[in-house]
């Protein structure tokens, strides 16, 4: 019995041995299993990236290593080819401590002179601590091949655009500004941005880690050293006659001690702008250095009353609907009440009761009269739609940022009060470029084009520049033979000797900010186009808030208009249009 026992004791560590054996031996097959399907499977994945996706992903690595040469901005030129704004490349120059080849007592040896700094000074820094040191910024392209040259591993150069403007000051607000580093823009700098980083043919390289390009067959040597630059623009600008209008202006702004003022220059037979003056200007090599009021182009922005000059718009729209001819006459009492205002000429002193008028009188005589008496011809929806057809309360289109609508109230506001002073300028606010657009279908036979500064393919021309007929002709040459009758006529200073000029003046009050009342300030213009008989160039003169001696716009903005109109015929070789008396004998 005992001994069936101590069998039975031995025979069940021997089972229990067995059983674990089986256990691992199969646990040990599964393990076989899995890894040989793991080897297959890696296998079969090495065999489709290295053979049949091989191209995709030399295409990915080839990615990694790839870089692009340095672009420029295109150049922006004047009508005349004279160069406005241009990229200049400058490098800085960097030391990299752990690639120290050379002691830097050596390095400073070498790279003082080329860099015009003093060894000692060189050396302290060339001895700083950290990863990467600065050695120097921005210096010259000439500065940086000399230390190409030299082939210093610890030595590396960092490329960067810096944009530059030529001219200075000369049409600083309509080239803007561009900051490379924050990607800022303003001016045509910003509407022409596609265009001037538009580069056609980027030419692309592969670089090693450290930046160096890898040369193979397919690279070309000659572009990967040649920086792509944009595409180029003109401007529709002439450099000589924008010099004339920003010296004109900033003399009569000085001279009287005034806020601001503008001289805007048009062609008006196809709305090319070829000067475009405003003051307070800035530098744009400096534009960080200018005040928010420098670099605003507040032409764009700000809007005011246009005063007189707003009466050649009233009479064209009156004479359009055939409410008058260019033979009417118009009563002019001198003064009148519209509800509990009364409003008065400004020479009602001199002249109480001019009685019937004719519309080259009122011109002459600037007659706000006259003008409610025109204006009150006409429904205020019939006004309105044509001062919409001459642009009021919309943005001309023009190719600048910042354009403001100008306020034009819709005709249902418009109570006595505002149909009244619509007439004379005073019921509507605009832009100084919307003030030219308007009189520049008067002298274009009525056909209002959309104001542009850039010179355009005739393709882009075609699809960015729009034509309004504003008038019929017969309406515009009426008004213009008006004008220019009432210019010879009297004895304003913007009458010219060689040239018959369709011209008219205005003085508007300065508004208050908040928009409650005047201030004792006014906004003094004028705004004509010559050679009456065929128009060649549109001029308006607006200053802002003059603050001494005689303050109207024939002796203010006049002395301007007639400087700068003299200038530009000369510089346009401009035909006469006006016989001299013939001499007696």
């Amino acid at each position: 019995m005992r001994e069936r026992i101590r069998n039975r004791e031995i025979r069940e560590p021997e089972n229990e041995i067995e059983k674990r054996n089986k256990t691992f031996d199969q646990i040990l097959g599964f393990l076989h299993i899995f890894f040989i399907g793991f080897m297959v499977l890696l296998i079969i994945y090495l065999f489709f990236i290295q053979v049949i996706d091989v191209g995709k992903y030399r295409a990915r690595a080839r990615s990694q290593r790839v870089g692009r040469i340095f672009s420029m901005r295109g150049d922006i030129f004047d009508r005349n080819g004279i160069k406005l704004a241009t990229d200049k490349v400058y490098s800085d120059v960097y030391a990299h401590p752990a690639d120290y080849d050379s002691s830097p007592e050596e390095l400073a040896k070498l790279l003082a002179p080329i860099l015009k700094m003093p060894k000692d000074t060189l050396l302290q820094k060339l001895k700083k601590p950290g990863p990467v040191i600065t050695i120097k910024k921005d210096i010259d392209r000439a500065t940086a091949q000399k230390i190409a040259k030299l082939h210093l591993r610890e030595i590396s150069l960092g490329k960067k655009n810096t944009r530059e403007y030529p001219q200075g000051t000369l049409a600083a607000h309509v080239l803007g500004y561009y900051n490379f580093d924050a990607d800022i823009a303003n001016g045509v700098e910003y509407t022409a941005k596609d265009r001037l980083e538009h580069v056609i043919n980027t030419v692309k390289y592969q670089k090693t880690r450290d930046g160096k390009i890898i040369y193979d067959f397919t690279t070309d040597p000659v572009a990967t050293t040649t920086n792509p630059k944009g595409e180029n623009i003109t401007l529709t600008i002439d450099a000589a006659i924008q010099h004339v209008c920003e010296k004109e202006i900033e003399k009569m702004v000085t001279e009287k001690q005034a806020e601001r003022g503008t001289v805007i220059v048009m062609n008006p037979k196809n709305g090319e702008i070829l000067a475009y003056a405003v003051y307070p200007t800035f530098d744009p090599n400096n534009y960080k250095k200018a005040t928010p009021q420098q670099l605003k182009n507040w032409t764009l922005t700000d809007v005011f009353p246009p005063g007189s000059t707003f009466k050649t718009i009233t009479i064209a729209s009156a004479m359009d609907l055939g409410k008058i001819n260019e033979h009417s006459t118009i009563l002019d009492t001198g003064k009148t009440t519209i509800g509990k205002w009364e409003i008065k000429n400004y020479d009602y002193d001199v002249h109480p009761y001019p009685g019937n008028i004719s519309l080259e009188y009122l011109f002459e005589h600037s007659s706000n009269i006259g003008s409610i008496n025109v204006a009150k011809m006409m429904t205020p929806s019939e006004f309105y739609g044509v001062l919409k057809k001459f642009g009021l309360g919309t943005k001309t289109g023009i190719d600048l940022p910042g354009e403001s609508s100008g306020l034009l109230p819709y005709w249902t506001h418009w109570d006595q009060g505002i149909h009244a002073t619509m007439a004379y300028g005073y019921g509507t606010s605009v832009t100084a470029i919307q003030m030219i657009s308007a009189v520049q279908a008067l002298a274009n036979n009525g056909v209002r084009i959309t104001p542009h500064i850039i010179k355009y393919s005739q393709e882009e021309y075609d699809n960015k520049i729009k034509y309004t007929q504003v008038v019929q002709p017969e309406t515009a040459q009426s008004v213009t033979r008006l004008l220019s009758a009432s210019v010879n006529n009297g004895r304003s200073v913007i009458k010219m000797d060689k040239y018959n000029v369709a011209a008219k003046t205005g003085t508007s009050r300065k508004p208050k900010e908040g928009g409650a009342g005047y201030t004792p300030y006014t906004y003094t213009s004028t705004i004509g186009y010559l050679p009456a008989s065929d128009p060649q160039v549109l001029i308006y003169v607006m200053v802002d808030s003059a603050k001494v001696g005689a303050i109207w716009g024939n002796t203010v903005a006049g002395p301007v208009f007639h400087e700068v109109s003299t200038q530009v015929a000369r510089i346009m070789n401009l035909k006469p249009d006006k016989v001299a008396p013939a001499k007696k004998n």
